[in-house]
């Protein structure tokens, strides 16, 4: 009897998908969803209570994304599961229609929900430095990433939005940013924490 080859395994989700929603579980605080990239790629998730979930700069459940949104998944691999477990989940907004360009317009547009900037850009490291006004990582390409820290940046902990105090040295941490009108980049989000335990 011929063996039928090996199925090629699916490739591993990175760190930050962005895609549409194809389905999540509703039934309880805890379960799966599954994310399509742009190149129709199809990635599954875990998540549980400590997934932080962002609509509209509000925090809601993941029962409540409904499939087709865009959103961003960041996540993690974690020692005995099959699946990525997912850290957060943002909705991405619906981009506006571009207006007319007009000579008095100084000021380039950035992308915001509600007025509190997205970023395009993302980085991770361990936080080597700490100031009021800037952040410093060790990135794992081996280099030092600096960014400005805003009066609105925001800093999440196991989900839960927290104080900037709370961000140590030494610590692994994820950021969303993006460029200021000087061309500098600046921390919009700053994420951390423990995540699922394995079962």
């Amino acid at each position: 009897m011929a063996q039928m080859p090996a199925q090629t395994p699916p490739p591993p989700a990175p760190a930050l998908v962005r895609g549409v929603l194809l389905e999540r579980d509703t039934e309880s605080p805890s379960g799966e969803f599954s994310v399509r990239a742009p190149d129709n790629q199809v990635y599954r998730y875990q998540f549980d209570r400590k997934t932080y979930v962002e609509r509209d700069d509000q925090m809601i459940d993941v029962k409540r994304l409904e499939p087709g949104e865009k959103v961003e998944v960041v996540s993690d691999i974690v020692s005995g599961l099959v699946l990525r477990y997912a850290r957060t989940i943002h909705v991405l907004p619906e981009p506006r229609p571009a207006r007319p360009s007009s000579a008095a317009r100084l000021r380039p547009a950035r992308p915001a929900i509600d007025g509190t900037p997205t970023g395009n850009l993302t980085f991770s490291g361990v936080v080597f430095r700490v100031t009021g006004e800037r952040i410093v990582l060790h990135t794992r390409e081996g280099g030092e990433q600096s960014l400005l820290l805003r009066k609105d940046t925001r800093y999440v902990e196991n989900g839960e939005i927290v104080e900037a105090g709370n961000l140590k040295l030494n610590m692994r941490v994820f950021v969303r940013a993006g460029k200021d009108l000087y061309d500098q980049l600046e921390a919009y989000q700053v994420i951390w924490g423990s995540i699922l335990e394995p079962r």
